[in-house]
């Protein structure tokens, strides 16, 4: 099973455990008694208090943690004690524990001083305990194999906490979310807390697009303030889509230059040389350049380590008097290069996601030589492919 989260009105500790339990609910592997047991264990007096409402329209569970306070404000050890003390299964301890202590080195370090002396105020109160551990334990029950999140939305403004008056993002949050892609967004609001950001941290694998999937179900979790829009996380879970292809990502260089003073021909003869070189890629646009020259441009996709070697090696083999660089990376889907022994000959053959192809350096060979179409040629030799 695999899991994608919505973040786009942000995340907090209570709207991601509702998504959690929305959706393990929904396919019998979690309930409210459940984490009503969870939150006793940790503290015996506390309350848990599930609710569906409804935001702007989106209906959502709504997940409260009532229970007394004290003391005032806790260290990093005595919660790691309280979870220890509550015999968790020892991943959602260790998801939990790693949550805390991101938060307390996340504080540490804006307040510059050690781990062990941090006071946990707002994330250290029992409700923030319960929302940490709960959503670990929840998150275990769907048995993801992996988590995707989309970019996070912190929200804007100013926000009222222990510390006083903090910019939103609070501090806290943003050095939580360092690495991940966020945006402020149009709330003038906090919308992803501490709790939150630091859960994504030990349950999300990526942040990007929804990876392929068959959708089993969802949830949606409710946050407390009305935003103007609907205020909830949502989490799809599904099945991979085995027929999607498998792509690997890697750093590319595109040089690029425009071209008015050579001809076509030598202009071929160069990518020909540059593509035998090692160059993965390589085209030619036509293009009226400022004086109202036809010209054309030529572009170069070329592994980015070696961008600096391919762009002077275009400047040599076409007199160019400078060459732009876009980097950037491509997605390429698996493939195999094999050979089949066919009626005219060995033929050389790609197999990706689409079947195999045959070369069509070959497949043009074969058509000359028999005085037949490209197309008829290809379709023959698939007969020889496997």
């Amino acid at each position: 099973m695999i899991g994608f989260l919505d973040c786009s009105t942000g995340v907090s500790g209570d709207k991601l455990l509702g998504a959690m339990l929305d959706a393990a609910t929904r396919l019998g592997r979690y309930d409210a008694g459940r984490l009503q047991e969870l939150a006793r264990r940790l503290a015996p007096e506390a309350v848990v208090h599930v609710s569906p409402v409804s935001s702007h329209g989106i209906a959502a569970l709504s997940v409260r943690i009532e229970a007394a306070e004290t003391p005032a404000a806790r260290h990093l050890s005595h919660i790691v004690d309280l979870i220890d003390a509550a015999g968790l299964d020892p991943d959602v301890a260790a998801r939990a524990k790693a949550a805390f202590r991101a938060l307390a080195e996340a504080e540490a370090r804006i307040h510059g001083t050690g781990v062990e002396d941090v006071h946990f105020h707002e994330v250290g109160a029992l409700d923030a305990i319960v929302d940490i551990v709960g959503t670990c334990d929840v998150a275990d029950s769907l048995g993801l194999d992996s988590l995707v999140c989309t970019p996070v939305a912190v929200g804007a403004g100013v926000v009222e906490a222990s510390h006083g008056t903090l910019p939103v993002p609070a501090p806290a949050t943003l050095e939580l979310l360092a690495g991940a892609p966020v945006f402020g967004g149009t709330v003038r609001q906090e919308l992803t807390t501490p709790t939150g950001a630091a859960l994504l941290g030990v349950l999300a694998d990526g942040y990007g697009a929804c990876p392929p999937m068959r959708p089993v179900t969802s949830g949606f979790g409710a946050g407390t303030r009305d935003i103007g829009t609907p205020n909830v996380c949502r989490l799809a879970v599904g099945e991979p889509d085995e027929s999607a292809p498998t792509l690997t990502k890697g750093p590319v260089a595109v040089l690029e230059t425009n071209i008015d003073h050579i001809s076509p021909e030598a202009a071929a003869v160069a990518v020909r040389q540059l593509l035998d070189e090692g160059a993965l890629d390589a085209w030619t646009s036509p293009i009226v350049m400022k004086k109202g020259r036809s010209a054309f441009s030529a572009s170069f996709m070329v592994p980015a380590e070696a961008a600096e070697h391919f762009a002077q090696r275009v400047v040599v083999l076409t007199g160019a008097l400078g060459v732009r660089v876009v980097m950037g990376e491509r997605f390429m889907a698996q493939r195999e290069v094999r050979e089949a022994q066919t009626p005219y000959g060995p033929v050389r053959y790609k197999i990706g996601p689409a079947g195999p192809r045959a070369e069509a350096d070959h497949v043009a060979r074969i058509a000359r030589d028999t005085g037949r179409s490209f197309a008829s040629v290809a379709d023959e030799l698939l007969g020889y492919l496997t």
